[in-house]
This record gives C-alpha cells, structure tokens and sequence, in this order.
C-alpha cells in the first residue's frame, strides 16, 4: 500500500503530486483545503515513503494504488503526472471520482514535445543531478527564485533524495501515458478543470486547452505570469479554482441526479 495521510473534515478531496516530487508539494495548499474537505495526500509508488516503483510500471498501476486508499467517491486533484493518474482513475473507476482537477497537466502531444521529454528522460539516466537542477531551473522563474530561494533548495532536495530506478520507471509513465489517454478522455464523465500557468512551458495553456476541448462539459483556467509549479508559486490563486470547481461539481450532482447514476453505470 502506499502512503497516505489524512486530514480534514468534509467531502472527500485527494492530492496526488507530480513526478519526482512528494505529499510536501500540497503543504501550501493544505491549510486550506482542508477547513473544507477530508484531504488524503498520497505518495505514489516510487516516492517518498511508498513502496519502490520497478521498471515497466504503468498509469493504471498507479492510479490502481491511488484507489486502495482513496475513501469513497472523492473529487481528484492531481499534479503533472498526478494529473494522468487521475486521468486514468476517474477512466477505470468512475464511481470513485466525483470531480477533476488537473493541474498542470499534459495532453497529445506533439512530435517535438514528445522529443523533448524523451531527451529530459534521457538525460535523467545519464546524469540525475543534471536533470534535477535544469527541471528546477525550469520551474522556477528568476523572480520566484529570488524571493524564495529555501524553497527553490528544498524543491531540488526532493528530486535528488529519488530513488533512481524508481524515478525513472514513473518519468518513463509521465513522457508516455499521454499518447494512450488522449483518445479516451471523451469517456470521462467527472466535471473536469484543467489549470496551468502562463509560463508552463512544459504543460502548457495550450494543453490545457486541449483537455478542456475533449471532455466533455470540462473547462480551462490559466493562472497569468505562473510557470509549473502552482502549489506551491501560486497556492492561493489555486486553492480558489479548486474550491470553485468541487462547488460546482457537487451543485452539478445534486442538480442532475442522473449524471450521478450514469457516472456510476460507466
């Protein structure tokens, strides 16, 4: 099982946090979400304290992990390759999932970007710590960085402390589990937010674009002058897209009963 911790009273609201990173990427988020919800931050498998992620590891894997210690029907937050494990679990095992939110997220992409993550993943297994700090470097804008460098350390910190087959086998399910999702995410039927930065130059708002044109019912938000990072650069502005969304999907449901029922006949 991997681990978890939960916090909170209210509906339930699971974190899952991007590649290489772990349950303190929310801890900005935390606070606030849980006034509201009953918040289970999870580590995937390969991260932090979870079990360790063997090559050839799959997103349903890790959404499967997800859904063991997921309580119940719960709205779905997740981060970068978070955002594809959720993906995947509201695919699988609609009934679990009430709402999306995918933060960050990437979709189709193209020829050129999906040279670019397989270079990045390339790099990582030839010099990890190289990797690391052009991803830091790359998430961090000169502005940010100067004003919070503890955090930019911190942040950096975390990817080094990976186990490095296990980062590699997950950043192997991140460069890749776009290409099979795509053509599904019509089949999605959780009210759906998909929000980045401005800057993200890896998820970008034309991704976002993207997921919020092929689910249906589901929008967009871009967070101006924000790169990838968004819990932690802007836990504010996505707290509040958050608690807007889950707001919406719950009056969705109450107001539809029969979007309810055919979520869980899916």
């Amino acid at each position: 099982m991997i681990h978890h911790r939960t916090t909170g009273h209210g509906p339930d609201l699971v974190l899952i946090h991007g590649v290489g990173l772990d349950r303190s990427m929310w801890d900005r988020c935390l606070p606030e979400l849980a006034r509201h919800h009953r918040v289970t931050v999870v580590e995937l498998r390969g991260h932090g304290r979870s079990p360790r992620a063997e090559p050839g590891i799959t997103v349903a894997d890790l959404a499967s992990d997800v859904a063991e210690v997921a309580a119940g029907a719960s709205h779905v937050v997740g981060f970068s390759l978070g955002a594809l494990v959720a993906q995947e679990l509201a695919l699988a095992a609609p009934a679990r999932v009430r709402s999306l939110t995918l933060v960050a997220s990437v979709a189709d992409r193209g020829p050129e970007e999906a040279a670019a993550v397989r270079a990045r993943l390339d790099r990582a297994a030839a010099d990890f710590e190289g990797a690391a700090r052009a991803a830091v470097e790359r998430w961090f804008s000169d502005e940010w960085a100067a004003r919070e460098p503890r955090r930019r350390r911190e942040v950096l910190a975390t990817l080094l402390a990976n186990d490095r087959t296990s980062y590699l086998a997950c950043y192997e399910v991140f460069a890749t589990a776009d290409r099979d999702l795509w053509p599904r995410l019509g089949e999605i039927s959780a009210l759906t937010l998909a929000v980045t930065g401005s800057d993200d130059p890896g998820s970008t708002p034309a991704m976002a674009r993207r997921i919020a044109s092929a689910i249906p019912r589901a929008r967009s938000l871009i967070i101006p002058g924000a790169r990838h990072l968004l819990p932690l650069e802007r836990p504010a502005e996505l707290c509040h897209a958050i608690r807007t969304h889950v707001r919406s999907a719950s009056a969705d449901i109450r107001h539809d009963p029969s979007a309810a029922s055919a979520s869980h006949r899916r």
